[in-house]
């Protein structure tokens, strides 16, 4: 996803400890999430999720799927 995209999770497609970090962030299928920017390296990424900003490395974030609006 690009800066300032928007979509929809689909999918959560890691298990164990890091799927279960992962969805405890709110980070769940049907939840609406928005790329706000990346570090000057691309990594990590901010998300604004439900009102709030998260930055996930890239290599966690490359396990969620995303229908992009």
């Amino acid at each position: 996803m690009q800066d300032n995209q928007s979509g929809t999770i689909s999918a959560v497609k890691v298990g164990g400890e890091l799927g279960r970090r992962i969805r405890d962030m709110g980070l769940v299928p049907g939840t609406e999430i928005m790329v706000q920017g990346r570090a000057p390296l691309y990594d990590p990424v901010a998300l604004r999720v439900r009102g709030f900003t998260l930055t996930l490395r890239n290599n966690e974030a490359n396990h969620i799927e995303v229908e992009v609006s």
